[in-house]
């Protein structure tokens, strides 16, 4: 393979010290993964440069070379080399799928972590996401307290070195955020005390901010608004083909973007006219009839815009590897319409189409329970929510004020 996209240049490749043998195979794997040859090779010029870098390091043979070294070695910042940190991050997965790299030993928080995280799944019955949401907050603990330097620093743990924590995550997060990680402390607090490794009742000692209960008007927009953001979608390119159909069904479906993540090749059932979601919040899945609107944007999708890929997930990355296209792609790629579309859209989040939909078959006087089926909720308080956005309907139900005020007393 190296000869083929160096004819001229493959021998010197092939000497490099450090990382000649292991070209040959990481080109085949790009190749594998549908990488063009000149986007392989341009990755495949900088290892020149990247074997200098680690040999300067003092490494002199690559089974010495641990992942986290390897990653250190990309460039930082919107100025760094690309085709260079692109080698890295491919070298890395190469490396690490052949078990060619050094497996550290784990730190004292990576062992706690694991038993953690262990905990969550095996008692507790946590599901993936609030797992890792859980094990970021430990981890931010863990290095507040410098417990890698300090094993002893849980068993002394008291309250002000737990308010002082909440205090430097203030600066960062809001009221409704600092409750869930009060939330993952108090668990992590009690776990820790069931091992007899932090003092016992230090969960109780900590207050959560106070945050009232539907103080936050839902994030919709004007129905029309919704309309006009979705015409300015360009559709000419495999993105614009690929966004279109992900944010018309949001929009028609409510869909959230871990939803549309989680979409699968299998998930719509053309000839039942079924759309099947899975929602991995609340591990339900839910069947919604596919509309001829939905139905032909994905089918342009999968026509003009899908690149060809034994991957089953519907919507997939631009980008070479391919990869399944995660919540974070998806909300990225609705900001970024926000910003061509020009139509004024007040918020930068996908989950304004949600409750734009939910506005919207309220005012068609659909019933409660209907939208509640559409959303995939679960408790009708839920759904109820939404009904503060009706006006006219509390205008109809707010009382008249008596034409003299002084009479009525």
């Amino acid at each position: 393979m190296l000869i083929e996209l160096f004819p001229q240049s493959h021998a010197r490749l092939s000497a490099l010290p450090l990382l000649g043998p292991e070209l040959d195979g990481l080109a085949r794997r790009l190749s594998a993964q549908g990488l063009a040859p000149p986007s392989i090779r341009k990755r495949i010029w900088k290892a020149t440069a990247l074997d200098a870098r680690l040999q300067a390091s003092g490494l002199r043979q690559i089974r010495a070379l641990s992942r986290a070294q390897l990653l250190a070695c990309a460039p930082r910042g919107a100025r760094g080399d690309a085709a260079l940190s692109a080698l890295v991050r491919s070298l890395a997965e190469h490396l690490e799928a052949r078990g060619a790299l050094r497996v550290p030993p784990p730190t004292p928080s990576e062992r706690l972590l694991s038993s953690y995280r262990e905990f969550l799944a095996q008692v507790r019955g946590c599901a993936a996401a609030t797992i890792r949401c859980h094990s970021l907050t430990v981890r931010e603990l863990l290095a507040f307290l410098a417990f890698d330097t300090r094993p002893e620093a849980l068993r002394t743990l008291a309250a002000p070195q737990l308010e002082a924590f909440l205090k430097a995550l203030a600066t960062r997060y809001g009221r409704s955020s600092l409750q869930r990680v009060v939330a993952h402390l108090r668990c992590f607090l009690r776990f820790l005390a069931s091992r007899a490794e932090a003092p016992t009742g230090l969960d109780s000692r900590i207050d959560r901010p106070r945050v009232y209960r539907d103080e936050l008007l839902p994030r919709a927009v004007p129905w029309e608004t919704v309309q006009a953001f979705l015409a300015a979608i360009e559709r000419t390119t495999p993105t614009g083909c690929r966004d279109y159909a992900m944010c018309l069904l949001m929009a028609t479906y409510g869909l959230r973007s871990c939803e549309i993540a989680a979409l699968r090749l299998e998930s719509v059932r053309w000839r039942a006219g079924e759309l099947r979601v899975l929602c991995p919040k609340g591990r339900t899945e839910r069947v919604l009839p596919l509309t001829a609107a939905a139905g032909n944007a994905v089918l342009d999708y999968l026509r003009n815009g899908r690149p060809v890929s034994p991957l089953r997930a519907l919507f997939l990355g631009c980008h070479r590897p391919l990869r399944p296209l995660s919540p974070a792609g998806v909300r990225y790629a609705f900001r970024r319409w926000t910003v061509r579309s020009d139509v004024g859209m007040p918020v930068t989040g996908p989950h304004c189409l949600r409750h734009s939909l939910a506005v919207h078959l309220l005012r068609q006087a659909q019933p409660l329970h209907a939208i509640g089926a559409v959303l995939g909720h679960r408790d009708m308080g839920s759904t109820g929510t939404y009904l503060r956005l009706h006006e006219d309907d509390l205008r109809a139900a707010a009382l008249d004020l008596p034409a003299d005020p002084e009479a009525s007393r």
